[in-house]
């Protein structure tokens, strides 16, 4: 039994859900997103909450139940709120700057790598070092920021590369004399 799935998911002030078969679509501030859920799930819209329950109670069917209540939960979470990773960049003469709506980065090649968003995902460069990658869609953040931190991870001896600005860099020790 799903102890995620159990609970029911609120629908927060200032978003309106609708429910049509396997469609939950909801409406915010900061915009508009779906989730289509699988057939072995059943969604219900009473008392401003979605409720979602197993059609059956077969392996797949409770498998899908708590990562849908999560995906619905996300949707509206990021309608009313948004999501935003932030990314650090550690490196002598290693930067980011933004180019129009283009994301510009120094990362020590030869020439600087030019990252260009998807639709509904906005890039901010408060400081040359740190970079801010936000948007609706919870998935499609964390999707953009990996591309960028794939350009230079961080390496594990001086630390240097892009990397998330919660992530904890293990280091290495370098070679004895």
């Amino acid at each position: 039994m799903s102890r995620i799935g159990k609970k029911p998911v609120q629908v927060p002030a200032g978003v309106t859900a609708t429910v049509e078969g396997q469609k939950v679509s909801a409406k915010g501030p900061k915009g508009e997103l779906f989730f289509v859920a699988n057939d072995e799930i059943k969604l219900e819209l009473n008392d401003n909450a979605v409720s979602v329950t197993p059609v059956n109670q077969t392996k797949e069917a409770r498998s899908k139940w708590g990562m849908s209540r999560t995906m619905i939960e996300n949707i509206f979470k990021g309608v009313k709120d948004g999501y935003e990773r932030k990314l650090e960049i550690n490196g002598v003469g290693y930067r980011a700057a933004l180019q129009g709506k283009n994301l510009q980065l120094a990362l020590g090649f030869s020439h600087d790598v030019v990252y260009e968003p998807p639709v509904g995902i906005t890039i901010a460069v408060p400081k040359p070092t740190e970079i801010i990658v936000s948007g609706i869609n919870k998935q499609q953040v964390g999707q953009v920021a990996a591309e960028i931190r794939e350009y230079r991870g961080p390496e594990p001896y001086k630390g240097k590369g892009v990397k998330y600005a919660e992530e904890r860099i293990v280091r290495k020790e370098g070679k004895k004399k």
